[in-house]
């Protein structure tokens, strides 16, 4: 085992091997990758030119994952969130009429206020009031709404987000390829083949091809240094005094520090190791603060890094391997298209099948535990949105409890966050 490696991030502690962790980066990486297209495209609609949003999102990843690999020494992903970056463009760029150049300060602002949380008692106080039945629905939606993205990414189920959900064209090309695609990936998985889910997506890509499925992100690799430099430290706090500024401010910080408060402990604890909690919400926030520096919106620990923890990633290089090949894509954006969704979609069906473990912690005889915990679960998926189901379980909690007379099971600062997210909802309103 390589001296560096070991001395930095401990492996041998964590019972893993420099093998294992690139193996595990690497599946991370590919699960993930489609997020340097999307999320360009998304904050395309923002006004911010395509090219500057391919590297703004490169970059902002590749500073992200190193963050987490040597701060939180965890196999987390950061990577501009799905959700937050359409609350970024559609809502504070288009509805409330920011310029992006605001809007990424207001990105900026409201990663220095997930900062400040993060690294005071107010990231224990806002987990430790979390009850354990929340928390583990988190983890639960989290799992089905990862298995949504893949049903709809392999074509099995369409509509998705603002539409009806049907099932797909079981004779398309796309279907049969995912099908297909995940029969192998459950052979490997349940024979435990080393490097099953690599072996996977390099099956599904030639699976894919075989039947003419194409990746739906652009081949798009015109980029420049010139380029970004239109968008690097643009932001702009000139609408620093008016209303909208702010009320971005607050939906952008709500959504990072509860989000990332849902997805880090779900994924600390996937590794046993939930005392590195502290130090990778702290990167994420540094990270996220960052993001408006770079011109894109604001980072989380994306779900899909659930696909390298379940492949054997334990430590911080497996994030550092997915940095590091983000920063490589650059320079191989046609290729990296070349991998079909339906060579991924396989990967997040099964991952998602694997955490519905965590119901097995809730309370189901205790309806006031047992029916906040459906919300959460329910509403992350149907929503799209994972602070959107946390807000209604969160809301509920306390509801219930107050309705019964057993308010004191719950903590002051549930019934504050309640409270929070309930002002959150009357804002997106207005």
């Amino acid at each position: 085992m390589h001296p560096f490696f070991e001395r930095r991030f401990h492996l041998a502690e964590h019972g893993t091997t420099v093998k294992t962790e690139v193996l595990a980066g690497m599946i991370s990486f590919f699960t993930i990758v489609y997020i340097i297209a999307v999320n360009a495209l998304i904050l395309s609609e923002a006004g911010i030119p395509l090219q500057a949003g391919i590297v703004a999102t490169v970059v902002t990843c590749f500073v992200g994952c190193l963050l987490v690999a040597f701060l939180g020494n965890a196999p987390l992903l950061i990577v501009p969130g799905m959700g937050v970056n359409a609350l970024f463009s559609y809502t504070i760029v288009q509805g409330m009429g920011l310029p992006w150049q605001e809007a990424l300060g207001a990105v900026f602002v409201a990663g220095i206020l997930f900062t400040i949380v993060a690294f005071t008692p107010l990231s224990h106080t806002l987990s430790g009031s979390i009850p354990k039945g929340l928390k583990e629905a988190i983890t639960v939606g989290i799992g089905l709404f990862l298995t949504l993205i893949g049903l709809e990414k392999g074509g099995i189920v369409v509509g998705g987000n603002n539409a009806i959900l049907a099932l797909g064209d079981f004779h398309s090309p796309e279907v049969l390829a995912t099908v297909v695609t995940l029969l192998i990936a459950l052979v490997l998985f349940i024979r435990n083949v080393p490097a099953n889910f690599l072996l996977t997506i390099i099956a599904g890509s030639l699976i894919g091809h075989f039947f003419g499925v194409e990746n739906a992100a652009p081949k798009q690799a015109d980029v420049s240094l010139s380029n970004y430099l239109d968008v690097f430290a643009q932001f702009s706090f000139q609408g620093i005094f008016s209303v909208a500024f702010w009320i971005a401010v607050f939906s952008l910080a709500m959504v990072l520090v509860f989000e990332n408060i849902g997805l880090i402990h779900g994924q600390t604890e996937m590794i046993a190791k939930p005392e590195k909690y502290k130090r990778s919400i702290r990167a994420t926030a540094i990270s996220s603060m960052l993001s408006g520096l770079f011109g894109t919106s604001p980072t989380v620990s994306t779900v899909e890094a659930a696909s390298g923890i379940t492949a054997g990633g334990r430590t911080g290089l497996t994030s550092l391997v997915s940095g590091l090949l983000f920063l490589v894509a650059l320079f191989f954006l046609p290729v990296i298209s070349l991998i079909p969704n339906t060579a991924i979609a396989p990967i997040l069906i099964i991952i998602g099948g694997l955490m519905l473990e965590n119901v097995k912690g809730i309370n189901f005889k205790d309806f006031s535990e047992a029916f906040p915990a459906f919300l959460v679960i329910v509403i992350i998926p149907f929503t799209y949105s994972i602070v959107d189901g946390m807000a209604f379980g969160f809301v509920a909690y306390p509801f219930m409890k107050l309705v019964l007379g057993r308010y004191k099971e719950v903590s002051v600062p549930l019934y504050i966050i309640a409270g929070l997210f309930l002002m959150n909802f009357f804002l997106h309103g207005i």
